[in-house]
C-alpha cells in the first residue's frame, strides 16, 4: 500500500510537470492510452477485455464517475499546487463512508459521522470559501474527489468476475474519453517538442499502472483495517515532491486541513465495524 501511494504521488508529480508544456487533452490522452496498452497486455492472460460484464449498467456508471474524477483532479494538477491537490485527495475515504451510510444502510455511529463532518471541515480550511485569497480553480480537486469517491463505490458494486487488469483498462479508457472535451472545449494545439514532457508522460503511465497493481495486490491479500490507513502516506509524498520539485510553500490552513482531514479519516477506519 506504501508503495502504491508513493508511486500515485509519481505520477501526479509528472502529470504535472507534463501539463506544463502540454495541453490539458494531450497529457490525458497519452495517460490514457498508455495505461489501456498496459492493462491491455496484462489482461490477455487472463481472457483479454472484452467480456459481457463490462457492458452492466454499474460499470457504465463507474465510468462516468472515473472521467468526472480524472478530468478535474488532472486539471487542479495543472492549475494548482501538488500539495494542496494532494490534501484535498485525501478526504475521499471520508466521503465514502458518508455515502455508503446514506446509498448502502451501513450503519455509521455518531462519532463517524462526527468525524466525517470535522474531515470535511478540514477541506473547507484548504479552500477557505469566505477568504478574500479564495481561488475557484481549488474546486476543480474538491471535484475531482467526489468523482473518485463515486468510482469507489462504484466498484464495490462492479461484477466480480472483472479482475483487476480489466478495470484498470477500462479505468484508462475513461481517462482518454475525459480528453475529447478538453480538446473541443480549448482547441489547443498538440505539442511533440518538449521531450521532457513525452518523458514525464511515460513515466506517468509507468507509475500510474504500478501503483494501480500495488493498490489492488494489498487490497486483495492485506486486512483491509490493516492496510487502508497506510493510503494517507500519499499525503506525505504529495507534500513533499510539491516542495522539493515545484518550490511550493505551505499555508498554514493546509497544514490545519491536512491534519483535520487524516485524523478524521483514521478516527473512521478505527471506529469501522471489523468485517468478517
Amino acid at each position: 500500500m506504501v508503495l502504491a501511494m508513493a508511486a500515485f504521488a509519481l505520477e501526479d508529480t509528472f502529470v504535472k510537470r507534463a501539463a506544463a508544456s502540454m495541453p490539458v487533452s494531450q497529457v490525458l490522452a497519452l495517460l490514457g492510452l498508455g495505461g489501456m496498452a498496459v492493462f491491455w497486455c496484462l489482461a490477455r492472460t487472463g481472457g483479454g477485455v472484452l467480456v459481457p460484464q463490462v457492458l452492466s449498467p454499474v460499470m457504465g456508471l463507474r465510468a462516468l464517475f472515473e472521467i468526472t474524477g480524472r478530468l478535474f483532479f488532472v486539471l487542479a494538477l495543472a492549475l494548482t499546487p501538488l500539495s494542496t491537490t494532494t490534501v484535498i485527495l485525501q478526504a475521499t475515504p471520508l466521503v465514502v463512508v458518508a455515502a455508503a451510510a446514506l446509498l448502502f444502510g451501513e450503519r455509521v455511529g455518531w462519532r463517524r459521522w462526527l468525524a466525517v463532518l470535522v474531515g470535511l471541515g478540514g477541506v473547507l480550511v484548504i479552500v477557505q470559501p469566505w477568504s478574500d485569497g479564495f481561488s475557484p480553480l481549488a474546486i476543480l480537486a474538491l471535484i475531482g474527489m467526489l468523482g473518485f469517491a463515486g468510482r469507489d463505490l462504484t466498484s464495490r458494486m462492479a461484477p466480480a468476475g472483472l479482475g483487476a487488469p480489466v478495470l484498470g483498462f477500462y479505468g484508462y479508457l475513461a481517462v482518454v474519453v475525459a480528453a475529447l472535451p478538453v480538446a473541443g472545449y480549448t482547441r489547443a494545439a498538440w505539442s511533440w517538442a518538449d521531450q521532457g514532457a513525452i518523458l514525464a508522460m511515460l513515466a506517468a503511465v509507468a507509475a500510474g499502472t504500478s501503483a494501480y497493481t500495488c493498490l489492488m495486490k494489498a487490497m486483495r491479500t492485506g486486512d483491509v483495517s490493516a492496510v487502508t490507513p497506510l493510503r494517507y502516506s500519499r499525503l506525505l509524498f504529495g507534500i513533499a515532491l510539491g516542495v522539493l520539485f515545484f518550490g511550493e510553500a505551505l499555508q498554514p490552513s493546509t497544514l490545519v486541513g491536512a491534519g483535520l482531514i487524516v485524523i478524521s479519516g483514521l478516527f473512521t477506519l478505527w471506529r469501522a465495524p471489523a468485517r468478517r
